[in-house]
């Protein structure tokens, strides 16, 4: 359900309907051990990526493909996974999606506070930043934590 008193209007309102619906697809996919749902949202000309388990910045879609690619793609299944809280805060061409991610999948029990940066291409909208970052770190037990990157 959408907070409207966040929205100033309601091309702003349905903006972020739609962002939210594009990340939700692609979460659809990526716990049945499909990357493809993200790696039609990234942008291939611009991108980015932070995550709990990267040491460094991802600096390019190619990068990321490969790693979704390789760590996801028939690997990972969610037994259940919930999207929270989420907001939408849009300027002209670009827009923050922020959300909470709470998960159980066969990898990893994880929480995560997820920022996702769009910006119109074209004529559609994709992510040119991803961050992912553990829900309070200093709680979070890795050592239960399987290969996946």
């Amino acid at each position: 359900m959408m907070n409207n008193n966040w929205y100033k209007n309601e091309e702003e309102e349905k903006l972020a309907e739609k962002l939210i619906s594009m990340e939700k697809a692609a979460l659809k996919k990526w716990f049945t051990g499909d990357s493809s749902g993200y790696r039609d949202l990234w942008s291939k000309k611009n991108f980015s990526y932070f995550d709990a388990v990267c040491v460094n910045r991802v600096d390019t879609y190619d990068e990321i493909a490969k790693l979704a690619t390789e760590r996801v793609d028939g690997k990972l299944y969610a037994k259940h996974y919930e999207v929270r809280n989420e907001r939408v805060q849009a300027a002209k061409d670009m827009a923050v999606l922020t959300y909470q991610l709470y998960c159980e999948s066969n990898l990893i029990n994880v929480n995560y506070n997820c920022i996702e940066v769009f910006q119109k291409e074209e004529d559609d909208w994709h992510v040119i930043h991803s961050t992912w970052s553990v829900i309070r770190p200093m709680e979070m037990d890795f050592s239960a934590m399987k290969e996946i990157v």
